[in-house]
C-alpha cells in the first residue's frame, strides 16, 4: 500500500489517552476515515514507564483490519525526549505528507482535512498557529512572548510565534529534515530553517483529554536555551561589544582619576565602590564564560556523533 499521509505521534506515559486517540482518529467517526487517503499512524514510545506500549499494541490489533490504514509502533530503548522521538518517527515515516501531533489531542484532529486540502493546493508546509494562549498562566504567556521576540532578534532564522510542532509538510521537506546530521535538535528551528513554500492557519487549542504536560519550568528553560544557541552566534559576539563598552568607560574613569589626582592630590580610596566594581566585572565575566560554555557544550555533544535516538524494536 502506497502511504499518502503519515501521522507522527510521540508518546511518553500516555496510557490515559491512547484509546481515546485511536477512537478520534480511526474509530467509527474517526477523522482519517473520510480523507480518501491511505494513511499510517506512527507511534513512538519514548521510554514510557507505564503500560503505553502494551496499549498501543492492543489498539493496533483492534484496527489492523482497516484496508487504508497502516499502524507502526516504534519503541525507543529509553526516554530521549520529544524532539528525538519526533526524529525517530520521521526516520520511518513513508507518507507523501507528514503531520506530527500530540497524543493528548490538544492539537485538534479536525484540522487535518484542512491541512490536506492546502497540501493538494501545492503548499509544502501548512503551519498551525494558536489563535490565543488564554488557557496558560500569565507568566508562561509572557515568557513565551519574550522567547520568540529574543530568538527572532538574535537568530539567523525567524521562528513563527505560537506555531508549534503541529503542522503538515511534504516528503520533500521530510527528506531535507532527515538529511540534517545534528543530534542536538530543536525542531521548531529546524522546521523554520529548511524553508519551502508554506501557509499558516489559525486554530483554537483543545483542552487536554487526559494526563498532564510533561514539560515543567526547568525543562522549558533548557528548551528555550537550546533554541537560542542552536541557530545563531550573536550571544557570543555580543560579549565583544560589552567588553569594548566596559573597557571604554573604564578608560574614561581612569583618566578622570588621574587628572583629579594631579589637580587635587591623592584622596582615600573607597572600599565600597571598589567592591561594587569588582563584583560587577566578575559577574559580566561569569556570564560570558557561561554563554561560551553553552556553545562549547553543544560542540562537545555534537562531536561525539551519537545518534539522537536508538530504536529498540518496530511493531
Amino acid at each position: 500500500m502506497d502511504i499518502e499521509l503519515s501521522i507522527i505521534v510521540p508518546c511518553y506515559n500516555e496510557s490515559e489517552v491512547v484509546e481515546k486517540f485511536f477512537s478520534a482518529m480511526v474509530g467509527n467517526n474517526g477523522i482519517l476515515n473520510n480523507l480518501g487517503l491511505n494513511c499510517e499512524l506512527v507511534f513512538i514510545n519514548d521510554g514510557s514507564k507505564d503500560n503505553t506500549l502494551e496499549l498501543l499494541k492492543a489498539q493496533k490489533e483492534i484496527y489492523s483490519n482497516k484496508s487504508n490504514l497502516d499502524i507502526k509502533i516504534v519503541n525507543l530503548s529509553r526516554n530521549f525526549g520529544k524532539e528525538a522521538a519526533m526524529s525517530a518517527g520521521f526516520s520511518v515515516a513513508s507518507g507523501e505528507a507528514i503531520v506530527p501531533m500530540d497524543a493528548d489531542l490538544q492539537h485538534p484532529a479536525s484540522l487535518i482535512p484542512k491541512f490536506v486540502e492546502l497540501w493538494r493546493q501545492g503548499y509544502d508546509v501548512v503551519l498551525a498557529k494558536r489563535a490565543n494562549r488564554q488557557d496558560e498562566s500569565a507568566l508562561k504567556r509572557f515568557c513565551s512572548s519574550i522567547f520568540y521576540k529574543l530568538n527572532n532578534k538574535i537568530s539567523e532564522i525567524e521562528i513563527p510565534q505560537n506555531v508549534g510542532d503541529f503542522r503538515l509538510f511534504t516528503k520533500k521537506v521530510l527528506n531535507a529534515i532527515n538529511s540534517l546530521p545534528e543530534n542536538q535538535r530543536f525542531m521548531k528551528g529546524i522546521f523554520a530553517w529548511v524553508g519551502f513554500r508554506s501557509i499558516t492557519i489559525e486554530y483554537e487549542e483543545q483542552e487536554r483529554i487526559a494526563g498532564s504536560s510533561k514539560f515543567n519550568g526547568w525543562k522549558l528553560w533548557n528548551f528555550a536555551l537550546q533554541g537560542i544557541t542552536g541557530f545563531g552566534t550573536l550571544p557570543l559576539r555580543i560579549w565583544t561589544y560589552i567588553g569594548f563598552i566596559v573597557s571604554f568607560f573604564a578608560f574614561i574613569y581612569a583618566s578622570f582619576l588621574i587628572l583629579r589626582t594631579l589637580i587635587m592630590g591623592i584622596d582615600l580610596p573607597g572600599y565600597a565602590s571598589l567592591v561594587v566594581i569588582i563584583l560587577f566585572l566578575g559577574g559580566l565575566q561569569l556570564m560570558g564564560v557561561g554563554i561560551l560554555g553553552e556553545y562549547v557544550g553543544r560542540i562537545y555533544m555534537e562531536s561525539k556523533r551519537r545518534p539522537p535516538f536508538i530504536i529498540d524494536e518496530i511493531y
